[in-house]
């Protein structure tokens, strides 16, 4: 196969002539007897000439001088040991960092125990409506806590700046669990909430059929340790509390699992403070994103916009859009009584009238005024807890606009309040330069929700070169460690424990 870069089509052009286009940009009549995407983006740099462009794999009847071949390395799975491990193998929590990481090691034969607080995704989203619809919250079923972690309840965004050769292998992965395969090139792929829902189900079944285990609505509740080793842990379910015997353990429990971080630190885990952010969503007509996007060309046929800002202010702080849903809502995502959380969320055809997203303020470990490890948590509750509390004790979010905010009107204080004074003037300082970038983004009527509280962990859980804790055989991973920042590098982080876990056990067990 050849691989030819910048093939462009116009917005009202069909990928069937592709062929042709890779014919006149090579100058030959070779024929093309067959292609692939590889890439795909959109280019609305100019406005008055928006084009799609792609690089392509094509093989063709004759040689073609000057345009070397391409050869896909596909992921290569690690040696596999020929003696059972003595012990099964852990996955506490499955998001996509434990997800993953329990595929991997059911593939190779380990049958993985997996226990998830939440519960399957199918009971979950019935716990979620109760909360949007009736306030009721189920702390241990949520937005946050269930089969497929944070990013069920999400857009689905599948980009990442990580270069990796597991990226393509979660791609892959989640077209055999029946994403679409327009993820595999995309230059921004997502998937939605909706399809994800199916899709973590059949990741489910696969692991199901391997062997493994899943344990719903069972939660971490102690590790036990001796002379520095991991040699069980304890959980609770339904039926109380009860151990389970296990040498490896991959902590993959997500940004939210406040009572079990306070668990593992009292264990003796060690954990450091680590920077994350805070501020609100806002909301826009979608349309009004596309106008200032694709200018006369909005109402044609292209995909609702996007956009991604940033600045950095007098006082050295960062201010930048985060988890933009073009086609979206706003949603209410706390899992912790007392406290309101928002997020966005958006469908697989971001239909929705609305685009949002987070407009977020660095927050330094120097703001938490603690030297704890978990001082950034208690940040973030302290500022969950004032919104529930303005927001009349409801799990609504504090609402204003962006005009009422910015003058500091009475009807903005429960939304500024909500948010640390240096959060606020971040965001009133930003906002006029995201408008000279994107054009009405700072229009007097979009509205503003607190708090976004959870675009990342404020703590780490160290771990070193082997992905080990300072415990033998406790592994930390994902976002909830603090060492991945979306679905994909979670997932790449949990399959490079599981290898970590098979080569381990391999050297071990082989020598």
């Amino acid at each position: 196969m050849y691989r030819i870069h910048e093939i462009k089509l116009g917005i009202e052009e069909e990928k069937s002539a592709i062929p042709d286009k890779i014919k006149k940009k090579l100058k030959t009549q070779a024929e093309i007897i067959t292609y692939k995407i590889v890439k795909e983006s959109l280019d609305a740099r100019d406005k008055g000439d928006i084009t799609y462009v792609y690089t392509v794999d094509f093989s063709t009847n004759i040689e073609i001088p000057g345009l070397s071949k391409v050869e896909e390395i596909p992921y290569q799975y690690p040696a596999k040991a020929t003696k059972q491990m003595e012990r099964r193998p852990v996955v506490v929590g499955f998001g996509p960092c434990g997800m993953f990481a329990a595929l991997i090691l059911s593939e190779l034969g380990y049958a993985p125990i997996v226990l998830e607080r939440g519960k399957r995704v199918e009971d979950r989203a019935n716990d979620v409506e109760l909360l949007w619809n009736e306030g009721i919250l189920n702390e241990e079923s949520n937005v946050q806590f269930g089969e497929g972690g944070a990013g069920t309840f999400s857009d689905g965004k599948l980009t990442t700046g990580i270069k990796d050769i597991r990226v393509r292998k979660v791609l892959e992965e989640l077209v055999l669990a029946r994403a679409d395969e327009d993820i595999l090139y995309k230059q921004k792929p997502h998937i939605g909430t909706d399809e994800l829902r199916k899709i973590v189900k059949n990741i489910r079944q696969r692991i199901l059929e391997n062997g493994g285990e899943i344990q719903f609505s069972t939660r971490l509740d102690d590790v036990v340790i001796k002379e520095n080793k991991l040699i069980g842990i304890k959980v609770r379910d339904a039926n109380g509390y009860r151990e389970i015997d296990t040498e490896h353990l991959v902590l993959a429990i997500g940004h939210s699992a406040r009572d079990t971080i306070r668990s593992l630190h009292k264990a003796g885990l060690a954990m450091e403070q680590k920077p994350f952010s805070i501020g609100v969503r806002i909301e826009h007509p979608q349309q009004r994103i596309d106008q200032s996007q694709y200018g006369k060309n909005a109402n044609k046929n292209l995909p609702p916009a996007e956009y991604k800002l940033s600045h950095r202010c007098k006082d050295g702080r960062g201010v930048y859009t985060f988890c933009m849903c073009p086609g979206g809502e706003v949603i209410i995502a706390s899992s912790q009584e007392g406290g309101v959380v928002t997020n966005g969320m958006s469908n697989r055809t971001r239909s929705g009238k609305y685009a949002n997203s987070a407009v977020l303020v660095d927050v330094k470990t120097s703001d938490f005024e603690s030297e704890h490890p978990l001082a950034g948590i208690a940040f973030q509750e302290k500022y969950e807890t004032i919104a529930y509390q303005k927001a009349g004790e409801q799990y609504k979010a504090p609402q204003a606009t962006w005009s009422e905010f910015e003058r500091g009107a009475a009807s903005a204080l429960p939304v500024i309040e909500s948010l640390p004074d240096f959060a606020v003037n971040g965001i009133k300082e930003a906002m006029p330069y995201f408008a000279r970038r994107l054009k009405n983004f700072d229009d007097p009527g979009a509205r503003l929700y607190a708090v976004e509280s959870r675009s990342s962990s404020p703590v780490r859980i160290n771990r070193d070169e082997r992905f080990q804790s300072n415990i033998t055989g406790i592994y930390p991973g994902g976002e909830g460690a603090g060492y991945a920042g979306g679905i994909m590098s979670a997932a790449v982080d949990g399959i490079k424990i599981a290898e970590e876990i098979i080569q381990m056990y391999h050297a071990a067990k082989a020598t």
